[in-house]
């Protein structure tokens, strides 16, 4: 298990499902998400996901859950992975009840040192909504910055908004 302060990251289980939908359902939490995740997400949709991961070697997703009591906060991947050049995309998302605790922040740093210490990638990469101002905060307090703006990336709430791509480099890493 990888473990943070508050978090831990564990693979998935299908007990997870009914959280994951509740979640993902949210028309809050759903306007952060990538496009490649359809709003309402459907039982069927979620359990053929869950069923892919066996097979899928192109990615590592976790559940982030509670340390202590196991209860589901969201999840997390490590996506995209270049081995050749060392580098990845990650995302994660959590539940509207566990926003603005320091969740996001602890999960963050679990995940990038699982990459750094145990994957040996050398960059990580994210992209993410330019409105969604609490992740950025997040990400450049871990030491992510953001290498470039997509102009008009994506179509949100009646308009067109920038997407931010946001790199991390092991060179940069930032120690506790």
């Amino acid at each position: 298990m990888l473990k943070g302060k508050i978090v831990k990251l564990r693979p998935y289980e299908r007990e997870d499902i009914d959280s994951i939908l509740e979640y993902l359902n949210d028309d809050e939490v759903s306007r952060f998400l990538m496009p490649g995740i359809p709003f309402p997400y459907s039982r069927d949709e979620e359990e053929a996901w869950f069923d892919s991961q066996k097979e899928n070697k192109e990615c590592k997703n976790f559940a982030i859950v509670n340390k202590e009591t196991g209860e589901y906060y969201g999840g997390c991947g490590v996506n995209n992975i270049d081995w050749k050049n060392n580098i990845c995309i990650i995302g994660l998302f959590l539940g509207k009840p566990h926003w603005s605790k320091g969740i996001g922040t602890d999960t963050l740093k679990v995940l990038c040192d699982f990459i750094f210490d145990q994957m040996n990638i050398r960059k990580i990469s994210l992209n993410v909504y330019a409105f969604n101002e609490r992740a950025i905060g997040c990400y450049k307090k871990m030491g992510f910055e953001v290498e470039g703006i997509l102009k008009e990336q994506i179509f949100r709430d009646g308009k067109y908004h920038d997407e931010l791509v946001m790199g991390y480099l092991r060179k940069n890493r930032k120690t506790d």
